[in-house]
């Protein structure tokens, strides 16, 4: 999913910078893990009539009502959920189940409960064809199907009776990661021997899959009902509860061995090309953020590199406590299991602190331009590997997308900046050509630029 998105980010955000599509306001945020759904999932058929979401053409007087066919759609990103169960016949997911011993990878509950809808309770209409339906992300409908169609429904009477709140970044993030990073649930976690079998790396950033994936409308009127969180909380709500959730899962998800999983490692701190030719010179790259030895393997902080200049930006208070416990975490990760097992319980919650701040800050003008420039400059001596500089032009996009959406930035100079991300995305496209040297120039360069538009 991550090397469709990279390759389409570049296009697709431009288009969003070209319309303003990601509009901004802000909504208030809990923080708890999206839980096992208990209501009965009804399937994609129970919400695509005519009537409903499934029109051919966006004519609806409310919402456009094609929402169906957006989520369907074979041939854009809008319809990778449709598609999540499908590629579990396909020859690549076919090897990797035969590597780990699954007859069936298109019924194994390790598969199906992420490239499906993993509800427990199912409806006569629920098919596990439908990939990734409506109700894996929305809820489960059994309550709520009748009645929000109602002329005088309101969204929080949805939500009271079961509907989820996905238009509330710290819910939509919960809901998200539970597949693009894991969960405790059956079934929601790739452990390094999946990806040794041929899974891809799993990597995440929920305001950039949002845009990519969104099946509606968020305007005028979507505002009015349900309020819609801007780009730049979406984004550091996101990466705050990502690093959250990793911290949460480490201890049980390597409770057999003594250190964590390799999963939740930078894949390439390991998997780099090497040579017994005396000859060729030794590629070693030097991380001061990062109190590690030598050939200790990198925990993956790629999230932890952009939450770090969130804090600094949004919560300065907590930004020198998260920078002290990110290094004792990656120092303990070292040392033995219990220290590891403290210092990740520490680094959590501090995490979990800064998605509260997140959650209920407005993040004006002044604060996303130092958002795009504690990501560009002040973090460019962490982007020693390809997931941090994945993650920062990333980053980049989603922040001035939102400066456009807000009116804050010309469109027309926005896009005068297309060149220089462009550039950024193909220095982050392919892991085993990552340029670090190459890569800070060109964040410099945008980040010069971008000061010109202030």
């Amino acid at each position: 999913m991550l090397a469709e998105c990279m390759a389409a980010a570049s296009h697709w955000l431009r288009v969003a910078i070209a319309l303003g599509v990601l509009a901004g306001a802000t909504v208030g945020s809990p923080l708890a893990a999206a839980p096992i759904d208990p209501a009965v999932h009804q399937g994609v058929a129970s919400c695509g009539s005519s009537t409903c979401h499934g029109r051919q053409e966006a004519t609806g007087p409310r919402v456009r009502q094609n929402e169906v066919i957006s989520w369907s759609d074979p041939a854009s990103l809008t319809g990778a959920h449709s598609r999540a169960w499908k590629v579990l016949n396909e020859p690549r997911a076919q090897a990797i189940g035969k590597r780990l011993g699954i007859t069936n990878v298109a019924a194994s509950k390790e598969c199906i409960s992420c490239h499906g809808d993993p509800a427990p309770l199912r409806g006569a209409k629920w098919q596990q064809s439908d990939g990734v339906g409506c109700e894996a992300c929305h809820g489960g409908s059994e309550r709520w199907l009748a009645s929000h169609a109602s002329v005088n429904a309101s969204h929080a009477d949805n939500v009271a009776k079961g509907m989820w709140a996905v238009n509330d970044p710290a819910v939509k993030a919960s809901v998200c990661l539970d597949c693009h990073f894991g969960s405790d649930k059956p079934g929601q976690f790739v452990f390094h021997r999946i990806m040794a079998a041929g899974h891809p790396r799993v990597a995440f950033e929920l305001d950039l899959f949002t845009s990519l994936q969104r099946h509606h409308d968020e305007d005028a009127d979507y505002a009015a009902r349900k309020g819609v969180a801007s780009g730049v909380k979406t984004w550091a709500v996101g990466q705050a509860m990502a690093v959250e959730r990793a911290l949460s899962l480490l201890p049980a998800a390597s409770g057999r061995l003594n250190g964590p999983d390799y999963y939740f490692y930078d894949c390439r701190s390991c998997h780099r090309t090497f040579s017994d030719d005396p000859a060729v010179q030794i590629v070693a790259r030097t991380n001061g953020w990062r109190p590690i030895p030598p050939g200790q393997p990198v925990w993956n902080d790629e999230q932890m590199i952009m939450l770090a200049a969130a804090a600094r930006v949004a919560a300065p208070d907590v930004a020198r406590s998260f920078d002290s416990q990110s290094r004792a975490f990656h120092a303990a990760l070292g040392g033995d299991r219990a220290g590891a097992m403290k210092a990740a319980a520490t680094l959590k919650a501090t995490a979990a602190t800064l998605a509260r701040r997140f959650a209920g800050t407005s993040f004006d003008r002044a604060q996303t331009f130092a958002l795009i420039d504690a990501v560009l400059v002040g973090n460019a001596a962490a982007y020693t590997d390809y997931q941090g500089g994945a993650q920062a032009v990333m980053a980049a996009d989603t922040l001035l997308s939102a400066l456009v959406t807000a009116g804050q930035v010309d469109r027309g100079a926005a896009q005068a900046l297309r060149p220089d991300l462009d550039r950024a995305y193909a220095l982050a496209r392919d892991a085993n050509r990552w340029d670090p040297a190459a890569f800070r120039v060109t964040l410099a360069q945008i980040a010069g630029r971008l000061r010109g538009l202030k």
